[in-house]
C-alpha cells in the first residue's frame, strides 16, 4: 500500500487554481489490488493535470513556430485589428524576422475579404502583380508596406537606431539629416525599452539573416532607371515603389522591341541614359539590359559575379540583398563620379521597412569597400582627403617601378587606398608610351595613344568626365584616295571590305581545332585562303580592287603592330571572346597625357631611376631588368611568346587645311598603296584638329614600312609623306610643311616598342602568365599583362587597378 498525500489542481471559473488536498485512504476500497488501480489512475490523472497547465499558460501567450527563433514574447508590429493581440495571446504568429511578427487577427483583417483591410491589400496585389515576379503574399504585404521604419541618428557621438511610427515614411532626406528628438522629442540620452536595442544590436548576428523570411526589396533606389527593364524583384527593388508612370511590365515590352534578342550592344547606348539623368555621360552604361551581351566592364544587375560569390559566399543562396546594395553603389556612383562615394552618402537611399534596414547599412559598407577595392567605384583622377580603405590596409610600403599608364593607375589607387607608395621611372618623363607633343602650332598629336576605342564603360571616360575633358567622337566615314588623286568608288571600298573579313572568317574556321602547335602565321593562312577562294570561285578582281585590299591588309598590320608573318592565325584576336568597349571612338584632342598627369598629381615619382616592374614587354625579353631570384620558367617562356609590335607616325604642320575640300569634314582619310610593298607607308591620315582651324595631319607607318624607315632621317621621312599627299591632292597646290616631328620608338631606350601581339605559336594564356605576381612580393602591369583589352592605354591602365587590388587583398 502507498502511503502519503498527493494534489489535485482544479481551475474555476475565472481561471485561478485551486488545490485540494485528499489521502490515498479517501480513495482506496481497502485492498491491495484497488490501491494499485487507484495508484495508476491518480498517476493519468497527474499527467492530463500537466498538459492542462501548460494548455493555460499558452492561452496567456504563445511562442513563434519559425524554428530558431528568439522571440520568446513576440509583439505584433501591424496593430492593424481591433482585436490585434499586441504581446498577448495570439492563435498564431506569423514570423518575419527574429525580431517582428505579426498576429492571426492582423493577418484576418487584410486577408479576408469581408475584413476592413481587405482592398488595401487586394489593391497593393495588383500592383505588386503588375510590376513584380515574386509571390504577392500577405508576408510581403506586410514587409513592404506595414512593417515600420528604422532610422539611425545621425550625430556623430550617438548613432541610435529608432523605430519610426508607422504613419512616417522614410525618405533620403530625412535619413541623411535624423537626430533622435526630431520626431518624437526624444533627445540621444533618451533610452528606450531594454528590448529595442536589444533587438537591433541581434540584427547585427550573423544568423539573424537566415531567419529573415523574406529578402530586402528597396524603394527608390537610384538604381531604378538605370534598370526599369527588369523585373524590380529580381535586381533587390520593391515592385510597389516606383516613382516612374509607367508600370515596369510597360517599361519591359517597350525595352524588348527596341532590343531584339541576342543583340550585341555597339552603340553608344545613348537613348538607356542620357534620357534618364540630364547630364549624365552617355558613356556610363554599367549594368547590362535584358538580351544585352558583349559589353565589357558591365554587371547583370540581377546576378552576383564569381569575384563577388568568393567575397560574400553568405548571399549565394539568395543574393537579392546584396544585388539591391551592389546596384545601388554603382548607380550612385556613375551619377556624381567627381566625388568619393562614401558609406554616409549611401546610406540614406536605403529605403526599406523594417530591421532588415539596420542590416543593410551594416553591409553597404562592406560592399562598399569591396567595390572600391576592386577599382569598380571611387576610381580615376579623385582628389582622396581620408584614406579610402580602412586602417587595417595601411600597413603596406610599395614600389612601383614605371610611370606609364599601368604604373600610375596601380599608385594612385594604392595611394588612395592609405599605402605608402614610391614610384620609380627610367626615363625623364612619365607616361610611357603615351608621349603628347604640343611643338606643332599647339596642337596636341600623340606620340604614341591617343585614340579611345569604345567609350563605352571605358575608364578613360570616366576620367575624362571627371575631368571634364571633351572626347571627340570620330566619325566613320574614311574615303580612300589613290595616287593620282582620285577618289575611290565607295561600293569598290565596300565590296573589298566585305571580301577581307569573309577571309578572316574562313581563318577564324580553321582554328577551331587546332591545337598550339598547329599554328600558322596570319599572313600565310591569309594568302592560302584567298588563293583558293579566287580558284574556287572563278572571281577576278580588278587592279584597283587589289589595291584596296592590300589597304584593309594595312589596318590589319597596324593593329597588331607587325608584319603578317609574324602573328598567330590562331591567336591574332584571342581578346575577341571577351566582352569589349562598345560605342563610340573618340579622339582626345587634349591628349592622354591630361588624363595621366592628372593621375600623377601628388605621387611622389622619382624620375631617372631605372630598377623594375611595369615595363613594356620588350624590356622583359631583352633582360635589361635583372631579377634576384630569376622569374620563373613559366613566366619567361610567356613573355617570349608574345611579340613586341611596332608603328611609328610622322605628324606635319601646315599653312592652311589644304585637304578640307576634298574630304569635306571627315576626321581621317585613306591611301591607297600604289603595290603590295608600299603597304603601311601612310596608310591613313588623320585631322589633329577636327572641326578646327589649325592644320595639322598626322600618318602611321605600320608593317614591312617599319624597318625601312628605321635609318632613314626625319626630313626623308616627312619628305616621303608629303609625295604621297601631293599625290592625293595632284588637283592642288599642297603646301610644304611649317614644321614636323617623326617618333622613334624603335630607338626609345626604355620603351622599344609600341604594343603587343601574339606570335605564331602563342596564345592568348601568355597574357595571364605575365600578370601572376612572384610569390606575392613582385607584381606585374601593363598592356601585355592584360588578356582582355591589350594594346591599349585602357588595357595598362586596367592592369594596374587590378594589381592595386590584389596588393590590398594581402
Amino acid at each position: 500500500m502507498i502511503c502519503g498525500q498527493f494534489t489535485d489542481y482544479t481551475v474555476n471559473a475565472s481561471g485561478a487554481r485551486r488545490a485540494k488536498k485528499r489521502t490515498a485512504m479517501e480513495s482506496s476500497s481497502g485492498d491491495g489490488q484497488s490501491s494499485l488501480r487507484s495508484s495508476g489512475r491518480q498517476t493519468k490523472r497527474k499527467a492530463t493535470d500537466t498538459e492542462e497547465e501548460e494548455d493555460q499558460a499558452e492561452k496567456k501567450y504563445r511562442k513563434c513556430e519559425k524554428a530558431g527563433c528568439s522571440a520568446t514574447y513576440p509583439v505584433c508590429f501591424a496593430s492593424a485589428s481591433e482585436r490585434c493581440a499586441k504581446n498577448g495571446y495570439t492563435s498564431r504568429w506569423y514570423h518575419l524576422s527574429c525580431g517582428e511578427h505579426f498576429c492571426n487577427e492582423c493577418f484576418d483583417h487584410y486577408y479576408r475579404s469581408h475584413k476592413d483591410g481587405y482592398e488595401t491589400y487586394a489593391s497593393w496585389k495588383r500592383v505588386w502583380t503588375g510590376n513584380g515576379k515574386s509571390e504577392p503574399s500577405l508576408k510581403a504585404f506586410m514587409a513592404d508596406q506595414q512593417l515600420p521604419y528604422w532610422v539611425q541618428c545621425t550625430k556623430p557621438d550617438c548613432g541610435k537606431w529608432r523605430q519610426l511610427t508607422k504613419e512616417i515614411q522614410l525618405t533620403a532626406s530625412l535619413a541623411a539629416t535624423y537626430r533622435c528628438g526630431m520626431k518624437f522629442n526624444n533627445p540621444c540620452s533618451y533610452s528606450e525599452p531594454c528590448c529595442v536595442p536589444q533587438r537591433v544590436a541581434e540584427v547585427i548576428d550573423s544568423w539573424w539573416h537566415s531567419m529573415l523570411i523574406l529578402p530586402p526589396l528597396f524603394k527608390d533606389s537610384p538604381a531604378n532607371p538605370f534598370l526599369t527593364a527588369y523585373y524590380p524583384d529580381c535586381v533587390g527593388m520593391s515592385p510597389s515603389g516606383s516613382t516612374s508612370n509607367h508600370s515596369h511590365a510597360e517599361l519591359r515590352a517597350e525595352h524588348c522591341r527596341a532590343i531584339p534578342p541576342q543583340s550585341k550592344s555597339i552603340g553608344d547606348g545613348r537613348e538607356s541614359t542620357s534620357q534618364l539623368f540630364p547630364g549624365l555621360c552617355p558613356y556610363f552604361q554599367p549594368f547590362y539590359q535584358p538580351n544585352e551581351c558583349g559589353k565589357a566592364l558591365c554587371v547583370r544587375p540581377d546576378m552576383m559575379e564569381l569575384d563577388e560569390l568568393y567575397e560574400f559566399p553568405e548571399f549565394s543562396r539568395d543574393p537579392t540583398m546584396y544585388l539591391a546594395l551592389r546596384n545601388l553603389i554603382l548607380a550612385s556612383w556613375h551619377r556624381g563620379c567627381k566625388e568619393v562615394l562614401t558609406p554616409q552618402n549611401c546610406a540614406p537611399h536605403i529605403i526599406v521597412r523594417g530591421l532588415v534596414r539596420v542590416r543593410c547599412v551594416q553591409e553597404m559598407d562592406r560592399v562598399l569597400l569591396f567595390m572600391t577595392r576592386k577599382g569598380l567605384i571611387n576610381t580615376g583622377v579623385l582628389s582622396v582627403k581620408q584614406p579610402l580603405l580602412p586602417e587595417r590596409y595601411h600597413n603596406k610600403n610599395v614600389i612601383v617601378i614605371g610611370a606609364g599608364a599601368s604604373g600610375l593607375a596601380a599608385a594612385r589607387q594604392l595611394q588612395n587606398f592609405g599605402m605608402q607608395v614610391v614610384m620609380l621611372e627610367a626615363s625623364e618623363r612619365i607616361g610611357g608610351r603615351v608621349w603628347d607633343d604640343t611643338s606643332l602650332g599647339g596642337v596636341t598629336v600623340g606620340r604614341g595613344a591617343q585614340i579611345v576605342n569604345g567609350c563605352v564603360n571605358n575608364p578613360i571616360a570616366l576620367m575624362s568626365e571627371q575631368l571634364s575633358i571633351k572626347m571627340h567622337k570620330l566619325g566613320e566615314r574614311c574615303d580612300l584616295f589613290q595616287e593620282g588623286g582620285s577618289a575611290t568608288d565607295p561600293a569598290i571600298d565596300k565590296r573589298m571590305d566585305f571580301h577581307f573579313n569573309a577571309i578572316l572568317d574562313v581563318v577564324s574556321e580553321w582554328r577551331k581545332d587546332k591545337s598550339q602547335n598547329q599554328d600558322t602565321p596570319l599572313g600565310e593562312k591569309i594568302q592560302e585562303v584567298y588563293k583558293t577562294f579566287l580558284q574556287e570561285s572563278g572571281v577576278q578582281f580588278s587592279q584597283l580592287e587589289e589595291k584596296v585590299l592590300q589597304f584593309h591588309l594595312s589596318n590589319l598590320e597596324y593593329a597588331c603592330g607587325s608584319t603578317l608573318d609574324q602573328v598567330s592565325a590562331r591567336s591574332w584576336d584571342h581578346n575577341e571572346f571577351f566582352a569589349q568597349f562598345s560605342g563610340d571612338h573618340t579622339l582626345l584632342t587634349e591628349g592622354y597625357s591630361s588624363v595621366l598627369n592628372k593621375l600623377a598629381e601628388g605621387l611622389d615619382i622619382r624620375i631617372k631611376s631605372p630598377v623594375l616592374v611595369t615595363v613594356p614587354l620588350t624590356l622583359l625579353q631583352k633582360n635589361i631588368i635583372q631579377f634576384n631570384p630569376p622569374l620563373p620558367e613559366r613566366k619567361l617562356k610567356a613573355i617570349h611568346s608574345l611579340g613586341a609590335g611596332l608603328i611609328e607616325k610622322v605628324a606635319l604642320q601646315f599653312p592652311f587645311r589644304f585637304w578640307d575640300g576634298k574630304i569635306q569634314g571627315a576626321d581621317y582619310f585613306g591611301h591607297i598603296p600604289p603595290s603590295p610593298d608600299k603597304r603601311g607607308m601612310f596608310g591613313v591620315f588623320y585631322d589633329m584638329d577636327p572641326q578646327g582651324k589649325r592644320s595639322v595631319l598626322m600618318s602611321v607607318i605600320s608593317g614591312e614600312a617599319v624597318p625601312s624607315i628605321r635609318d632613314m632621317e626625319d626630313k626623308d621621312v616627312a619628305d616621303q609623306c608629303m609625295k604621297v599627299l601631293r599625290e592625293l591632292f595632284k588637283e592642288q597646290e599642297v603646301p610644304d610643311p611649317v614644321n614636323y616631328f617623326v617618333t622613334r620608338w624603335s630607338r626609345d631606350m626604355w620603351s622599344q616598342m609600341s604594343y603587343s601581339f601574339v606570335k605564331t605559336g602563342g596564345s592568348g594564356e601568355a597574357y595571364d602568365i605575365i600578370a601572376e605576381d612572384v610569390q606575392g612580393k613582385v607584381f606585374f602591369a601593363g598592356e601585355a599583362t592584360n588578356r582582355h583589352f591589350p594594346q591599349t592605354v585602357t588595357g595598362a591602365y586596367l592592369s594596374g587597378v587590378r594589381e592595386a587590388s590584389k596588393i590590398a587583398a594581402l
